[in-house]
């Protein structure tokens, strides 16, 4: 069906309209190219759109939306549109795809088409939303910069005190900056634990709730004077000089705006209790390689940021949960492994148990790429593309 819009499209390009048609358009009532999909995509005579959306049995806003999909894949999307065509990707996956790229620049929806393509029969939404978001930040700032600015509108917190239950309870819900969440969560988190300590049997949701209600009430329950878990970012410098619009947040494993991580700065700098560290560049090409058999600080920063997270197959704990994750030498010490970029890798401590005592076996062909063989043989590839699994080959057309 949506080779067929296509080739519909094709027979009915913008060119095709003569002379008498363009005057008409002129007068307000003849046949009119319309453009459907983003830059870069061919224009459309209108009464092609019209007569399509008929035979589709649509609605022309249904039909119109139709057509734009399908342009958007053919012309903006190709290496996503070759996994379509070759039957990898299924139509209606292939069509969420370009619904979300039809607003970005060509080089925007370019490169959604790179980063997606060879994972769009599994990316879910919140993966593709953070990618086509960083397409808009690279190619389109000012746009992304608008976007911001107006979203801070959406900030608030509500609290229902005329909707009281029974019991003597309250909703109340709130959409916050992300530094202020961070904080607020690790204030909780503090609090419902000293709670705890003090003998509260509460569950942790009543102990956080009422640790907020601690913080209200200005009672010092809560350990505010305990290091605050920092917010921790990565900046990236090109060549020029110039800072890339888009700022890696290693807390969320998402990104902001570089205005944004400018107004927490200001914000940092201007608070009594404010704190800005600037640590030094992290090359992730560098060869790091020492002789002793702890991971030094620098080697584990690399590493973790070259590979995001534990490195076992299907696994995603963020490789910089520190207690939770640990820094494994593929080729084991004891059997001559070394110390250094290319063989120490994330693993949380489940899998890093799993692999120990478990019979898992794995190699690195190079640095940030891990092949795994299971107790039972099943093997798998695991980069930065995601996780491979070797024996049940690619999805049947």
């Amino acid at each position: 069906m949506l080779l067929a819009a296509v080739q519909w499209c094709v027979m009915h390009p913008a060119e095709s309209l003569n002379d008498a048609a363009a005057w008409s358009t002129l007068r307000g009532y003849g046949d009119k190219p319309v453009p459907l999909a983003g830059d870069g995509a061919p224009m459309v005579t209108e009464f092609a759109v019209v007569e399509l959306a008929a035979a589709l049995g649509k609605s022309l806003e249904a039909g119109r939306a139709y057509l734009a999909e399908a342009l958007e894949l053919r012309y903006r999307l190709p290496k996503t549109w070759t996994a379509l065509t070759s039957g990898v990707l299924p139509a209606w996956k292939a069509r969420s795809i370009a619904r979300r790229t039809l607003h970005l620049p060509e080089k925007g929806a370019r490169f959604v088409d790179t980063h997606v393509h060879h994972c769009a029969a599994s990316i879910g939404p919140a993966a593709l939303e953070r990618v086509v978001e960083e397409a808009l930040v690279r190619f389109d700032p000012d746009e992304a910069e608008r976007i911001r600015f107006e979203r801070t509108e959406v900030r608030h917190v509500t609290i229902q005190t005329r909707q009281v239950s029974f019991d003597g309870h309250v909703d109340c819900w709130a959409t916050l900056d992300l530094a202020d969440a961070l904080d607020l969560e690790d204030a909780l988190t503090k609090g419902a634990d000293r709670l705890a300590a003090l003998g509260s049997k509460e569950a942790e949701g009543s102990r956080r709730a009422t640790a907020l209600g601690d913080m209200a009430r200005r009672q010092l329950v809560l350990e505010f004077d305990a290091d605050p878990k920092p917010l921790v970012v990565h900046v990236h410098q090109t060549p020029d000089g110039t800072v890339d619009q888009v700022v890696r947040v290693e807390n969320t494993r998402g990104f902001v705006l570089a205005g944004q991580l400018a107004d927490w700065c200001t914000r940092a700098a201007t608070s009594p209790t404010g704190k800005i560290t600037i640590k030094p560049v992290i090359d992730l090409a560098e060869h790091i390689h020492v002789e002793a058999y702890e991971v030094p600080d620098r080697l584990s920063q690399q590493t973790r940021l070259r590979d995001h997270h534990c490195v076992f197959p299907w696994c995603t704990r963020p490789a910089f949960q520190h207690s939770q994750v640990d820094d494994d030498h593929v080729i084991p010490r004891s059997r001559g492994g070394a110390t250094a970029t290319e063989n120490v890798g994330p693993l949380c401590r489940r899998h890093h148990r799993g692999k120990t005592h478990g019979g898992w076996q794995h190699s690195s062909p190079g640095p940030g790429s891990y092949r795994w063989t299971s107790p039972c043989g099943t093997t798998y590839t695991v980069d930065h593309h995601g996780t491979v699994d070797h024996d049940t080959g690619p999805p049947e057309p």
